[in-house]
């Protein structure tokens, strides 16, 4: 299914005075908005082909139905998100789920959709029918010196993989670890990772980047090999200067201060990007900004000040991704919410008086800091994301477009109630 310029201008024409009326308001509290409208324009944020489909829990799975059943249907759909919101200008593939038949008919299809290609994301957390040795006890940890050459060859396969569309970033998120006291050697374990991530990371071309997730638990119960951004720093400081911390906001222990983490990666460059989400009690994948979107915000204020005093592009300096799993959702539906969510954390970032909040953390007033960030924090800027699409040709409205138009029911009659994505 396609959405075209004139259903996105009719919606757009309904809308147009309310919205006008919103954002004449919204200019006349804050001032100054169009440097922050063209930065909420340039900022686009990854779709990963995992997240098209309906998630699930390890007790069930309810599809939703019309979900993508190929690589190309997966472009479609991140094509329609970016159709309505214009701020979803690129996918992010997972291998082997996402192996192209023809990566020149793969890269003509996403460029019809405007989509470049996001980071390419390894997979060593599954056996797969092919492979010929289980990752069952770990995989560039593993004691097994066969194991954990599978495991560089895929990831090398991965890059691979990646060039040839365009990317230019490598995910690397490893389930290694144990589940029991006494399984492992951590030292052994941390030897042999690092020694398998030096074998991938020489494999990487010049402009590329590698990227090193972490998560304090799950799969294993008892320890994770990268579990934390410490030991993610550990092994990205002894690869070099293409190797990158991953940030997914639902991969750290209950309460962990995640604001303080993004500054001080940022400050030692170490910082490679996120992967957006929310949480209540673990990783919950859910939708960004759901939860805790004082947190998101907090996140941002620390993202905005710290690459300004670095001066970095915020729009192509880190790598912006949202990883989701929609159990109860239209996965299409939860995708544009978490956009959402996202810019209007970034834009409210971007409002902080850094000025005077500086003054304020140098006096040690530790109220009037209070009042500069939740004041920002507190103030209505959806009229900002939204003039942001007006200018960009996207919807106003993207949610309320894309159920008027029954894109869902669409999709189902064009590929049926029953069909389910690759991926988890």
């Amino acid at each position: 299914m396609l959405i075209g310029s004139n259903n996105i201008g009719a919606h757009n024409d309904e809308l147009l005075k309310k919205h006008q009326n919103k954002f004449a308001f919204t200019v006349s509290e804050i001032g100054e908005t169009e440097a922050i409208i063209q930065k909420l324009i340039d900022f686009q944020i990854a779709i990963p082909s995992w997240a098209l489909g309906t998630g699930g829990t390890r007790f069930g799975r309810f599809p939703g139905g019309g979900e993508p059943r190929s690589l190309e249907e997966k472009i479609e759909d991140v094509g329609l998100l970016h159709a309505l919101n214009n701020a979803s200008g690129a996918i992010s593939l997972h291998i082997p789920w996402d192996i192209p038949q023809d990566h020149n008919a793969i890269k003509a299809l996403a460029a019809q959709h405007n989509l470049k290609f996001d980071a390419v994301n390894s997979n060593t957390f599954q056996d797969q029918t092919s492979q010929d040795h289980t990752y069952k006890f770990g995989s560039l940890q593993n004691v097994n010196k066969a194991v954990r050459k599978q495991a560089i060859a895929h990831n090398i396969e991965v890059i691979q993989q990646g060039i040839a569309l365009g990317s230019e970033s490598l995910t690397v998120w490893l389930a290694d670890g144990s589940s029991f006291p006494g399984q492992l050697n951590f030292r052994k374990a941390y030897q042999n990772t690092l020694e398998s991530l030096e074998e991938i990371y020489a494999a990487l071309p010049s402009n590329w980047k590698l990227f090193l997730e972490y998560k304090c638990a799950e799969p294993n119960f008892y320890s994770t090999t990268v579990a934390d951004w410490g030991q993610s720093y550990s092994y990205v400081k002894k690869l070099g200067d293409k190797a990158q911390t991953l940030v997914d906001l639902g991969h750290h222990l209950p309460n962990a201060n995640i604001e303080q983490i993004v500054s001080l990666l940022l400050m030692e460059g170490k910082l490679g990007g996120f992967h957006f989400n929310d949480s209540k009690y673990g990783d919950d994948d859910l939708t960004a900004g759901a939860l805790k979107p004082y947190q998101l915000f907090l996140i941002f204020n620390e993202l905005v000040e710290g690459m300004d005093a670095r001066g970095m592009n915020h729009a192509k300096d880190l790598g912006w991704m949202i990883d989701a799993s929609h159990n109860i959702k239209d996965p299409l539906e939860d995708l544009l919410q978490s956009v959402e969510a996202i810019m209007i954390a970034y834009a409210q970032a971007l409002l902080v008086d850094r000025k005077a909040l500086e003054i304020a953390q140098e006096e040690n007033d530790v109220v009037k800091a209070q009042e500069i960030l939740q004041n920002a924090f507190r103030t209505d800027v959806r009229a900002l994301v939204a003039e942001a699409r007006l200018r960009s040709g996207a919807a106003l409205n993207p949610v309320e477009l894309y159920r008027s138009l029954a894109v869902r029911k669409n999709l189902i009659g064009e590929r049926g109630l029953k069909t389910i994505a690759t991926g988890l």
